[in-house]
């Protein structure tokens, strides 16, 4: 498996790009649709529209998109694990777990909002939107410039 995972390293590697990147439009989208869903009467038309569009952009989109992430991204630990001793490595994971915990807050969230059981005002999601920003931001310095 090694070997296999050492000659296409680079196929892992742009499929983990890709699936971060769609992972990273979610995370970036929901929180903006529970800002609209909020300010939304439970039970208009508009609020059971925005419940189709969170419940599949999570089933179809974030989740699919997190996994394969995931998976890509220990392959190449996998077939790399002299990573596993770089200390930026550490903190560009521990930040993946808590992207990982705020995608799991989202999709709490989600029932919630499916149960027209949401009581937090539409401001509360407009900070919680920054959340993820902050986190790749983060992830993105450790995978790139690899600072210590």
């Amino acid at each position: 498996m090694a070997d296999f995972i050492g000659q296409y390293y680079l196929y892992i590697k742009a499929l983990h790009v890709v699936s971060v990147m769609a992972w990273m439009a979610g995370l970036l989208y929901l929180p903006r649709l529970y800002v609209y869903h909020a300010q939304e009467e439970k039970g208009s038309a508009t609020s059971e529209t925005l419940k189709v569009m969170e419940r599949k952009l999570l089933k179809y989109i974030m989740n699919p998109a997190s996994i394969a992430a995931w998976v890509f991204g220990g392959l190449m630990l996998w077939g790399n694990p002299g990573l596993l001793e770089q200390a930026w490595m550490h903190a560009k994971l521990t930040c993946v777990v808590l992207m990982t915990g705020v995608h799991h807050i989202y999709a709490a969230w989600l029932k919630k909002f499916a149960r027209d059981e949401n009581v937090k005002p539409h401001t509360f999601y407009r900070y919680w939107n920054e959340v993820p920003t902050v986190l790749m931001i983060i992830i993105v310095f450790m995978a790139v410039a690899e600072p210590f």
